[in-house]
């Protein structure tokens, strides 16, 4: 028995039918049909030998030679799962950015005697709707799918109205905001059957988090905005 590094071989059990190869450390069959003699412990033992055979052992681990394409995140779901969940959730994405320019917009150009609790309520829920849309998207990259890259990318696909009016009333800018937050919980509501569908109940759980908030923003501007005239009264 020879030691090889962490490996111990054994020599070939018939000597005049198998020869031994100095390269890599297996037996085959001798083509000559001469008998081979005893390979030394000392040729053996050279680290040329074992170099080889820990190079061998790493190429054969080496998973990086079957590697999936390209932002090609593993995952157990069906490729046509992963496309139209992707799909549904990038326009709720785009929309969820839509919507959070508009609510800044009328945070930052409200006006009227009750300026202050307008301004602050639209600035508080500006900044919930834009902390959802990093998870929106790491959520599309989780199933490996790819999200928004850039603005005319949103505007294709937002399902809401800009608005860009010079002036908007108070009660028409908290109107708005109510109708433009019932379209984005629709929406997540259609993306949370899909996934249902799709048994991907991960995205399903993150979706209801984000539909409960924006039923509170309706609840909150709803309410704030109930008999309210064109001057905020």
């Amino acid at each position: 028995m020879v030691r090889l590094g962490h490996m111990q071989t054994a020599y070939p059990p018939s000597q005049g039918t198998m020869r031994w190869n100095l390269r890599y450390p297996i037996a085959f069959p001798s083509d000559t049909g001469r008998t081979s003699s005893p390979v030394s412990h000392d040729l053996l033992s050279q680290p040329q030998i074992c170099k080889v055979t820990a190079v061998n052992k790493i190429r054969a681990l080496d998973t990086r030679r079957r590697a999936a394409a390209p932002l090609d995140t593993p995952t157990d779901l069906s490729a046509d799962s992963v496309s139209k969940i992707s799909a549904k959730l990038n326009e709720i994405l785009a929309t969820t950015f839509a919507l959070y320019l508009k609510t800044k917009n009328f945070h930052w150009h409200v006006s009227g005697p009750h300026f202050r609790d307008y301004h602050l309520l639209l600035d508080e829920q500006a900044e919930q709707i834009f902390a959802s849309t990093d998870d929106i998207a790491e959520r599309v990259r989780k199933i490996g799918g790819t999200t928004l890259r850039s603005i005319g990318q949103i505007s294709k696909l937002q399902g809401i109205d800009d608005n860009d009016q010079s002036y908007v009333s108070p009660g028409d800018m908290l109107r708005e905001l109510v109708s433009d937050n019932k379209t984005v919980v629709e929406a997540m509501r259609a993306c949370h059957k899909l996934c249902d569908d799709h048994e991907d109940v991960a995205t399903a759980s993150l979706l209801e988090n984000f539909i409960d908030q924006a039923e509170r923003r309706l609840w909150f501007m709803f309410e704030t905005s109930r008999k309210a005239d064109e001057s905020g009264h």
